[in-house]
């Protein structure tokens, strides 16, 4: 669908292009924001080596145990039914800390390993509850509804409250911005709103469903 989007809006701008005569300055333009792309590319990449490294070094240390272990409270209030030493609750930890540090490219790897397990805890759910007969279906047909945790998990992660937002930051350096960091302030009210929005949403949809 995005492929289909993006081959639209490029195949319209050509035309505009064309109609009004303006072909070349559209194709100054492009070539121009592709070098853009090149240095903020590479700009974001020692941004992004730095960061990983730095949570590498968190995690070699056992401050991302420290914190996860802080967080049981919160992980446990947003996802009661997932137990208590599961492995599941690692990933979804190391997933929040990185999105609230802004590091969405370290949460990402995180985010997969939490999906799985959440999605191997469903499985189990389904065996102990129904036995093999809908995991050879699922298996048949290549579907598999989607767990409360799961939604909630995606939910918040999409919402996700952010402290400093490491991305934007980078793009206003790049860009001369005088004050990289103004945009602080506005991100975290933002995504603290969207967070609270998200958990409400997630906790009244949980309660319909069950």
């Amino acid at each position: 669908m995005l492929n289909h989007i993006w081959a639209a809006m490029l195949l319209a701008g050509f035309i505009y292009g064309v109609l009004t005569g303006k072909l070349q300055g559209m194709t100054d333009s492009m070539l121009q924001a592709s070098g853009d792309a090149v240095d903020l590319s590479i700009t974001l990449l020692g941004v992004i080596a730095f960061w990983c490294g730095i949570m590498e070094i968190a995690q070699e240390a056992g401050l991302v145990k420290i914190l996860s272990r802080k967080m049981k409270p919160v992980i446990h209030f947003l996802f009661p039914d997932v137990p208590e030493n599961h492995r599941a609750l690692d990933s979804i930890s190391m997933n929040f800390i990185a999105n609230v540090l802004g590091l969405g490219w370290a949460a990402t790897p995180a985010g997969l390993e939490a999906m799985e397990g959440l999605a191997e805890l469903e499985d189990e759910k389904r065996i102990r509850t129904n036995g093999n007969s809908i995991k050879k279906v699922e298996k048949k047909h290549g579907k598999q509804e989607a767990s409360n945790e799961m939604c909630t998990f995606l939910v918040l992660n999409i919402s996700s409250l952010q402290l400093l937002p490491v991305n934007i930051i980078a793009y206003r350096i790049r860009y001369g911005s005088e004050v990289p960091a103004a945009v602080v302030g506005p991100a975290v009210l933002a995504t603290s709103v969207s967070t609270a929005a998200a958990v409400i949403f997630c906790r009244f949809m949980n309660r319909k469903k069950n």
